[in-house]
Formats: C-alpha cells, sequence, structure tokens
C-alpha cells in the first residue's frame, strides 16, 4: 500500500484495502490480548510483593483481570470460526412452511419472529424480500435478506427442517399436533461468475402482498423468476420498481444456483468417502416441544434448554455456537424427553 502505483488500479487497490482491514481486525485483538496476558503475569508477580495485609485485595484485582481477560479470549477464539469463504456475505435467508395448512403457517411465522429478535439482538439488518401469507395465519414462505457482522456464518447453521410439537390454538378439541417448516440461508456473492441462459428463465409479475396493509403496490412490480433445468423458484417484492425487483430475484437466483453446484460437489465428496452429510436440505434440525413438556433440542449437537420463551425471543445463539464448535450428538431413542 506504500508503493506510489498503488492506487492507480482502483478496483484491485480496493480489493486490498478491505483485505487489510480484515486482517487488521483479526490480529489487533489479537495482539491486546496477548499484552493484557503479559500484564496479568505481571500483575501477579506484584501480588506476591504485597504485604499480607494487602494481598487479599491485591488477589482479588488479579482474579477480576484473569475473569475479564478470559471471557474476551473466548470471544476471539469464537469469531474465529467464521472465517469461512463466504461467511461475511449478506445472505438471503428463506422460510417455508412444511405440510399441515394453517398449522404449519403459523409455526413458520413464529420463526420469522424468533430470527428477526436473534438479529435485532446481533445487531443484524434485515429487509423482507418475498413473503407469501397463510390462508388463515401465519406465512407460506418468507425471504429475508440479511446484512450485518458475518450473516452467513451464522445463518448456515440454521439450514434445515425445525419441527413443533405443541397443544394447536387452531385445534377446537386441543389435541396435539406436530408441525415442520424448513429454512434455507444462501450467501448473496456478487462476483460470482454462472452462466444463465434467458430460454432457461420464465418470468411472472404480479402484484406485492403481504403485511403491507395500504402501502401494497397497486400494480405488478413484483417479479417471480423460474429456472426451468433446475426448478428453482426465486421472487422479490421489496422495491418499488420491477426492474429493480427482477435485479434482486437475478442475484437470489445466481446465489442459489452456486449454492446447488457447491451441495453437489460435497456430496460427491461425501459419497466417495462414505460420509453422511449434515447440510443436506430436508434434515431436521431441531425440535421444540412446548407440550407436554418444554423443551428445545438441537438433534446434531444435544445442545438443549427449557427457556421456550426466551428462545422464541431470538435467544438461540447457543445452537449456533455449538454448531459452529462442531459439537456432535448421537440421536437416541429417548430425544424427545426432557
Amino acid at each position: 500500500m506504500t508503493d506510489p502505483d498503488f492506487w492507480n488500479n482502483k478496483e484491485a487497490a480496493q480489493r486490498d484495502v478491505e483485505q487489510v482491514s480484515e486482517l487488521r481486525a483479526k490480529i489487533q485483538p489479537f495482539q491486546s490480548l496477548e499484552s493484557r496476558l503479559a500484564d496479568l503475569f505481571m500483575l501477579k508477580e506484584l501480588t506476591a510483593d504485597e504485604p499480607v495485609e494487602n494481598q487479599a485485595t491485591a488477589i482479588a484485582e488479579v482474579r477480576s483481570e484473569y475473569d475479564s481477560l478470559l471471557r474476551d479470549l473466548e470471544k476471539f477464539e469464537f469469531q474465529q470460526l467464521l472465517s469461512g469463504e463466504f461467511d461475511k456475505y449478506p445472505t438471503f435467508l428463506t422460510i417455508h412452511a412444511g405440510a399441515g395448512g394453517t398449522e404449519s403457517c403459523d409455526w413458520a411465522d413464529m420463526l420469522l419472529r424468533m430470527y428477526t429478535r436473534w438479529m435485532e439482538r446481533g445487531g443484524l439488518k434485515a429487509e423482507t424480500v418475498d413473503i407469501q401469507l397463510g390462508d388463515e395465519a401465519g406465512v407460506k414462505s418468507v425471504t429475508l435478506r440479511v446484512t450485518g457482522d458475518h450473516p452467513y456464518g451464522y445463518l448456515k447453521n440454521e439450514i434445515g427442517v425445525h419441527r413443533l410439537v405443541r397443544i394447536s390454538p387452531f385445534d377446537s378439541n386441543k389435541r396435539r399436533h406436530t408441525s415442520f417448516a424448513s429454512v434455507d440461508a444462501v450467501p448473496e456473492i456478487e462476483d460470482v461468475q454462472i452462466e444463465i441462459k434467458d430460454d432457461d428463465l420464465k418470468t411472472d409479475t404480479y402484484r406485492s402482498g403481504g403485511k403491507g396493509g395500504q402501502n401494497v403496490n397497486k400494480v405488478e412490480t413484483a417479479v417471480r423468476i423460474t429456472h426451468m433445468p433446475t426448478g428453482i423458484v426465486v421472487a422479490c417484492q421489496a422495491e418499488r420498481s420491477q426492474g429493480r425487483n427482477r435485479e434482486l430475484a437475478m442475484r437470489m437466483l445466481k446465489a442459489k444456483l452456486y449454492q446447488l453446484e457447491a451441495d453437489k460437489k460435497r456430496a460427491e465428496i461425501e459419497r466417495q468417502y462414505g460420509e453422511k452429510g449434515d447440510i443436506a436440505w430436508g434434515n431436521q434440525i431441531r425440535s421444540y416441544v412446548f407440550q407436554p413438556y418444554q423443551m428445545v433440542k438441537d438433534l446434531r449437537t444435544g445442545v438443549q434448554t427449557s427457556d421456550i420463551p426466551g428462545v422464541m425471543d431470538g435467544k438461540i445463539d447457543a445452537f449456533i455456537e455449538g454448531k459452529l464448535r462442531g459439537l456432535t450428538y448421537k440421536k437416541g431413542a429417548q430425544d424427545d424427553e426432557p
């Protein structure tokens, strides 16, 4: 960067600046931790030289600094887990209601609120790209564009099927129901090289809908694109113009096609080496039981809690961290019991 010709190629220079910024964000906190550790050892040595009557206070100071350093070290260690190729990229998060009509649509809406609250807690921002409401309640499907600090790094751990067991509020006989909803996340990769032929696309326009009240568009600005060879369907109604919605929908389509190819390559590697993947679309990853007892359990890691209200209010960091740290759990016969 000190080269006089550094800015001759502005595009390349900007990439270098971004890379330097990312490296500094890792190196500087690490150097700070090293410095604090050295200071802690020095503080410990000084404590040993303190008069007996002052040692209790000095020891308490060492313990306090040690606890603070340990917390920051664990936080730094966790941040290093978010080092995947696309972890920092904006992400399209999609929730689909499973079979089950109103019950599943309501469950998808509950998951939408859970993730929205989690994003608010973590400083992430979400924009509704597309939403299809349920016939009576909830949502059939919803897609959010999530931006902020490593959104894909976190949300890739939520891909799969989420199961709910509860006494249905829509059942007059108060019977227990099981509902399913699927969650998908794909990174928005703007510079990906994917060839999409116009002949392979079917484009439909429609009026925007969703929770907009009187603001719902009166013209057909929403766009739905179907990629005929793969059957992938993307839709966008976030923008006011049809052109902008089509542009965002195409970016979503490219992201999904790239993810599809990446999943195919991973599946082939796992087939050759006899491994079984845990991110294939359709895998049940978490069970939320409201009745007859209260428990949320991740079936991949074994992380569980009885704090149903907290989880549904967005407190899902323990589940995400368990997956990022590579915890594994062998499914047993008593998984649905507390």
